[in-house]
């Protein structure tokens, strides 16, 4: 809304500018005096623009902070073990539901939701992952513990003086949750196409292919069982930032620095369509 309203007064000016210097051009005047009259009537215009302008953006930026201002987030839980920057999230589609996340400690992490523990780390990769270009495929038999109740601490009192418990009685937020769970080390499956950092996989419906996102812009499918690569999904001009699969229906979605999104479509086994969406600027 806003966007139109400056468009609108900068073409109005616009037109005044076009008008104004025909109307200069219409009088017998001097070289020097339309020189004179012309600038400074430009410069009434420019910074009429700037302020028109400047008003404009105030009040855009004005309403992202308000509405900010509404949103109300707590913390949680925090899930503490990997020691370099967080790379993926994602939960899983189905039961038991873990967390699982991928970092540039070279590791990947499944947590228990509710307790905030890892279940298990994965330590195959021997880049930040996927920063070695290869999608692996491993597997662990998940064991969910038993959430325990939560302990109203409010009242809750130490020792025979009745003396209420401090912070020293609290778990170390600190402590490394990932230093005491199992360790897979190897993959069932090394999907190797890519020439450069993999940056997102998902599994298509079925389990049975799996697509990957890569820098070098292109996503790969893949057939799990066999390793090979059955479609190499090109036409993005810059690096590839994420990819997404349908729960239910062979479909991709493929986003990228290119500042478009694609919908990869392969449902149809004889035609693999796709459609580009480029509404983004960024």
């Amino acid at each position: 809304m806003f966007y139109f309203s400056v468009r609108r007064e900068i073409e109005t000016l616009n037109d005044r500018l076009a008008a104004e210097g025909q109307a200069i051009d219409g009088a017998e005047l001097s070289k020097g005096q339309l020189k004179t009259k012309a600038s400074h009537s430009t410069s009434q215009l420019s910074q009429k623009l700037k302020t028109t302008y400047k008003a404009s953006t105030s009040k855009i930026v004005s309403s992202f902070k308000t509405t900010t201002s509404r949103a109300v987030c707590q913390l949680v839980k925090e899930y503490i073990g990997h020691r370099d920057g967080i790379w993926d999230v994602s939960v899983a589609r189905t039961q038991p539901v873990v967390l699982g996340t991928a970092s540039a400690d070279h590791t990947a992490l499944l947590w228990s939701i509710e307790t905030g523990r890892s279940l298990a780390k994965y330590t195959g990769h021997v880049g930040s992952a996927s920063g070695d270009q290869t999608a692996h495929v491993w597997r662990y038999a998940v064991q969910l513990p038993t959430p325990q109740p939560a302990a109203d601490t409010s009242q809750q009192l130490c020792g025979e003086d009745e003396v209420e418990c401090s912070d020293k009685d609290e778990p170390d937020a600190d402590v490394d949750a990932s230093s005491d769970c199992p360790t897979i080390r190897a993959p069932l499956t090394s999907l190797k196409s890519h020439q450069g950092v993999v940056i997102a996989a998902d599994w298509l419906v079925g389990g049975k292919q799996a697509v990957t996102a890569s820098w070098d812009r292109t996503a790969n499918l893949y057939d799990v069982e066999t390793s090979e690569l059955v479609h190499s999904l090109t036409g993005h001009d810059q690096e590839l930032t994420h990819c997404c699969t349908h729960p239910t229906q062979r479909l991709v979605v493929t986003s990228s620095r290119d500042t478009t999104f694609r919908l990869w479509d392969f449902r149809d086994p004889s035609i693999h369509s796709v459609n580009v969406f480029q509404g983004h600027t960024e």
